[in-house]
């Protein structure tokens, strides 16, 4: 799937049935923090780093953005390794979640399409070094689990493909603590 022959409706379709898909399955709820790491490369059928699609980028995060202001959910993008993986957040969810914001602005090759469209589809968009998101997807193996609440737990998603590229998700959940006399449910 060249970046020629990409079908942009069926990525915004696929992209925001994962999204929905993983915000219920984590329980995510208002106010909450989603983080999606994408390679457009992926999507577009090439490999992590080599082919950005704005295109995709913007697609991709316009979906994700219809999935999440209605549930009032703060979207975190992370960029790639050349912006050592910070996230594009607003300014609001920055404030909110203490996040330490640094200068730097995405680009498409250093940043990433889909940090570059939430930075330019965004109210106010600030970077965040890190973050600790309750959940969140990967599409294409950019490795989100840095900015996902420890415990991770995998989500197996039904819609687990964009385009060409593999979705994965993660949710978190409180730390079991104790031994053999804990009790975890009233």
């Amino acid at each position: 799937m060249s970046e020629k022959t990409i079908d942009i409706i069926k990525i915004a379709e696929e992209t925001e049935a994962a999204v929905k898909e993983a915000v219920e399955s984590a329980g995510l709820t208002e106010g909450g923090l989603f983080v999606i790491g994408c390679s457009t490369s992926e999507v577009c059928g090439g490999i992590i780093g080599k082919n950005s699609s704005q295109e995709a980028g913007e697609a991709i995060i316009r979906a994700a953005l219809t999935v999440l202001r209605k549930r009032n959910i703060f979207l975190a993008v992370q960029s790639c390794e050349h912006l050592n993986r910070a996230l594009v957040v607003e300014k609001e969810a920055a404030e909110k979640y203490g996040l330490e914001e640094v200068s730097v602005v995405p680009a498409l090759h250093a940043g990433g399409a889909c940090a570059l469209a939430a930075y330019l589809q965004a109210k106010k968009p600030v970077m965040a070094e890190h973050i600790t998101a309750t959940a969140g997807i990967d599409i294409g193996d950019t490795e989100i689990g840095m900015h996902i609440k420890f415990v991770q737990v995998p989500l197996r998603l039904k819609n687990n493909k964009i385009g060409c590229a593999r979705v994965t998700a993660l949710k978190s959940r409180p730390k079991l603590i104790g031994g053999e006399r804990a009790l975890y449910v009233l």
